[in-house]
Formats: C-alpha cells, sequence, structure tokens
C-alpha cells in the first residue's frame, strides 16, 4: 500500500469516528431534554395530584363529623312513652277517634255474644276515658242501644270494664242490671239475656292497648 493510501484510508477512519462521536454526543444531549421534560411533567402532576388527596381527606372528614353529630342527636332524642294522640289509620269498617278505633255492629246479641265478638276481633267491648269519647259514641251509635264493656257482679259491687279496671263514674249507671249499654239518655244497665247490638272498641296498632281476662257476667 503507497503513502498517499495509508493516509486517505486514515483520513476515513477518522471522520467515522468523528461521526460516531457525533451521534453519541447527540444523544446524549436528547436523553437530557427527556429527562428535563420528564422532570417538569412530574413537577406538574405532582401538585395537582397532592391537592386532589386533600380534597378527598377533607370530604370525607366532613362525611364524618355530620354522621357523628347525625348519630349523637338520634341516640339523645327522648322516647315518647305515652303516644296517644295518634291516628293511624282503623281497619276498614272501623271508625277512629283521638287514639282509638271503634266498631259499632249491625247484628245483635246478648252482652257474652258480644263480648266474644269483640274479642274475636282483637279488640274489647267499648271502653270510654273521656266525656269526648262517651259524646263521640253516643253520637255514631245512632237511635239503638249497644252494649258497651261495663259489667258488676250485683248491684252491691261497682262497675268493671272488661279489661278489670274499675269504672271512675265518670257518668252514672241507671238501672239495676249487671251490664252496662249506651241508650239515648246516656249510660243504663240491662240483664245480660237481652240482644242489642254493641261497640268495639280497640287502641290503634301504634298505641298502648289495655288488655285484660275475660270477666264475669253471664
Amino acid at each position: 500500500m503507497s503513502a498517499a493510501m495509508a493516509e486517505a484510508a486514515s483520513m476515513v477512519m477518522l471522520q467515522r469516528t468523528e461521526l460516531t462521536a457525533a451521534d453519541c454526543l447527540q444523544e446524549g444531549e436528547m436523553g437530557k431534554k427527556l429527562q428535563g421534560k420528564c422532570l417538569r411533567i412530574v413537577s406538574l402532576e405532582s401538585p395537582a395530584k397532592l391537592h386532589c388527596c386533600y380534597g378527598v381527606i377533607m370530604v370525607l372528614t366532613v362525611a364524618v363529623i355530620a354522621l357523628s353529630v347525625v348519630l349523637s342527636v338520634r341516640n339523645n332524642k327522648p322516647v315518647m312513652e305515652n303516644c296517644e294522640p295518634c291516628y293511624t289509620t282503623c281497619p276498614s269498617g272501623w271508625i277512629g277517634f283521638g287514639s282509638k278505633c271503634f266498631y259499632f255492629s249491625e247484628d245483635m246479641g246478648n252482652w257474652t255474644f258480644s263480648l266474644s265478638s269483640c274479642t274475636a276481633l282483637n279488640s274489647h267491648l267499648a271502653l270510654f276515658d273521656s266525656l269526648e269519647e262517651l259524646n263521640f259514641l253516643k253520637r255514631y251509635k245512632g237511635a239503638s242501644d249497644h252494649w258497651i264493656g261495663l259489667h258488676r257482679e250485683s248491684t252491691g259491687h261497682p262497675w268493671i270494664w272488661t279489661d278489670n279496671t274499675e269504672y271512675n263514674n265518670l257518668v252514672l249507671t241507671r238501672g239495676r242490671g249487671e251490664c252496662g249499654f249506651l241508650s239515648d239518655n246516656g249510660i243504663s244497665s240491662g240483664r245480660s239475656y237481652t240482644h242489642r247490638k254493641w261497640i268495639c272498641s280497640k287502641f290503634t296498632s301504634s298505641c298502648k292497648s289495655r288488655v285484660g281476662s275475660v270477666p264475669k257476667c253471664v
């Protein structure tokens, strides 16, 4: 190989070496640019993610506090033991007044049969606790006399309701019979075997019911 050819070959190798070095330098600079861009993206996204996390934490904190307040108020709410008056809808065929439902029969029977009929309806022969209830019964009963839940052993004994509580003589009872009924004149008494219509009463489902044993009025 001549000296001229050797020199030319040396120049080609040198150029290849310089090209490779330039490529490497260019690739290095591109890597630095890419790294810088990535760092800028991370630096931009990180605050957004942090703000989002802070927002979620604040919402959850507020929800927990609100739930705690609601539960505290519910636990401290007093229980209403006396539910009167309550106005739950009465069954079909019954008439509501205050905390009770009343049933006015169309059939007739003696006092014992009337009592059994009311018991079958999960109720009592009519009980009243006030003059308002009594006036309501008198207004709705019509012209017929109706058995109610008063009875006594004899004229020498006090009047008792069918729940075995003593009658407070809110209205005086006329007659010398053992079983009470409602007439146009108020409360009267008669023999148990007489056939009359009757009135049943019961507390509405959300109110306290009066429960008693079957009385002795035969």
